[in-house]
């Protein structure tokens, strides 16, 4: 295992999420339920899941798109997201 490459997607991945919706959901669950660890096991289960599916699609897009491309494709959609956030927020 690439011990740098690990340490760099955890911590991107980290920040990325610390303090987003998704952490927000979980402990908005947790206070209305009470159920700690129900919420934690449930909530890292989807979390499991959706990088799956991200890992998986980078995987095949990687093999078909130019890296080039695909950041260009990615930093669009980013910008494009939060303009829409920001005219209908």
């Amino acid at each position: 295992m690439n011990r740098s490459l690990f340490w760099t997607t955890f911590g991107t991945v980290f920040l990325a999420e610390v303090g987003d919706k998704t952490q927000l959901a979980a402990m908005t669950a947790t206070v209305r339920s009470g159920q700690v660890w129900t919420v934690f096991l449930a909530a890292s289960a989807a979390l499991v899941c959706a990088t799956a599916i991200g890992v998986a699609l980078g995987g095949v897009l990687f093999k078909n798109i130019p890296e080039a491309a695909l950041r260009w494709v990615a930093g669009t959609a980013f910008i494009a997201m939060g303009l829409w956030i920001l005219v209908k927020g």
